[in-house]
């Protein structure tokens, strides 16, 4: 089976989803990736609720692949012990406020001058330098700082909050693996290191390409397009069904359009490809009438031979159920020893050889300490007095 980053190791020091997604990928992919937890508490996320009762279905969807190792980080014991094992490192991804690392002694220079190759990544929200660098944030703060909040909603309204941390996933996952691989890719060319500083708010402002262009083009005094990707048009939006359910139509393109208005026996609204969607107007309340005569199940059924871009909007409960994406090993499952079998989401691009994304399990809290330890020299003396003295 397919292992692209098979013989990478990469140290995980961050807490909570964003930055378990980025090693879930880094994971997926071969690499072997060790979580280094806080022996009192651990990884934040890894609890479903705040007195830890019992684990998050997240968490074991997110660090399959992984290996849990407690280590306190603020004992000098304990960062003897982490120097120690930074030879063995390719990777260290950190997420504290700038300036944590270095305060405890495991900055960049301080590992680099140790491991000169070590890719040290610090994925945070307002990155390293500039105004806001030290400020505390999360999702939603990022997205108002990069303009997307402002893009939400009615385009005259309140913003509205989007249903997933678009920031958290994009920036703290799938940016900071992809800056990951690239700097993993230019040492095998250079044998050189990297130091990367991956902030959420600037991928956020990365993705909304679109409508700063927008803003960028009427500044100059072009006129403004209208709003189609954000609800302003009838050929894309939403629609209630009769079963208080919705419908998602995209018909952008006027042949997907012209092909939507002959299914539903409408052939007089070809002509209002791009019309305007405005509450109280007569065609926009005809197309509401439209939708909400039929059940969801229906217009599945009518759209099923159409080619045109009309879904569902499924709750995550029905996307679980959804035919194609059981057929494409995107709901998968998984056995686990300790959970039980555990529904997965797989990786979402596939490759000609098959990839082998469902190694092992997540691990429990602290499981492979000892087994690090051991590799390291310790004896089970020496370990059974660290985890006396709350080092491990």
């Amino acid at each position: 089976m397919f292992q692209p980053l098979e013989g990478i190791h990469v140290l995980d020091c961050t807490r909570l989803l964003p930055y378990q997604y980025c090693t879930l990928i880094l994971s997926d992919l071969g690499a072997e990736v060790l979580k280094i937890e806080e022996p009192r508490e651990g990884d934040y996320g890894r609890w479903g609720d705040r007195s830890r009762s019992y684990e998050s279905t997240a968490f074991a969807m997110a660090n399959r692949n992984k290996k849990s190792m407690k280590l306190n980080l603020k004992d000098e014991r304990g960062k003897e012990i982490f120097k120690k094992m930074i030879f063995t490192y390719d990777v260290l991804v950190e997420s504290f406020r700038p300036g944590v690392m270095e305060r405890l002694g495991l900055g960049y220079e301080t590992l680099c001058r140790l491991k000169p190759d070590i890719i040290y990544c610090s994925a945070t929200g307002y990155g390293q330098h500039g105004p806001y660098a030290t400020r505390p944030g999360h999702d939603i703060n990022y997205l108002g700082i990069s303009g997307i909040l402002g893009c939400t909603g009615e385009h005259t309204g309140r913003p509205v909050i989007p249903g997933i941390p678009i920031g958290d996933m994009a920036g703290g996952g799938i940016f900071t693996a992809l800056a990951i691989i690239a700097a993993l890719f230019g040492r095998e060319r250079t044998g050189e290191g990297q130091y990367l500083d991956v902030p959420q708010t600037d991928v956020l402002t990365s993705l909304n390409l679109l409508n700063i262009a927008e803003a960028l083009a009427q500044k100059k005094g072009q006129k403004a397009r209208p709003y189609n990707l954000r609800g302003a048009s009838l050929c894309y939006n939403t629609y209630m069904t009769r079963d208080g359910k919705y419908m998602a139509l995209g018909a952008l393109e006027e042949k997907f359009w012209r092909n939507f208005c002959k299914a539903v026996g409408k052939e007089e609204w070809i002509s209002n490809h791009l019309a305007p969607y405005e509450e109280g107007d007569e065609t926009t309340e005809a197309f509401k009438a439209l939708f909400a005569g039929k059940t969801q199940k229906e217009w599945i059924d009518l759209i099923e031979n159409v080619d045109t871009c009309l879904t569902p909007v499924l709750r995550p409960k029905d996307t679980l159920k959804d035919c194609h994406l059981s057929a494409r090993e995107t709901i998968t499952e998984m056995d686990d020893p300790q959970r039980g079998e555990t529904v997965q989401i797989g990786f979402p691009a596939k490759f000609s050889e098959e990839l082998n994304f469902k190694r092992s399990p997540a691990p429990s809290f602290g499981q492979h300490t000892k087994e690090i330890l051991i590799g390291l020299g310790y004896t089970h003396s020496s370990i059974q007095s660290l985890e006396v003295d709350g080092v491990i």
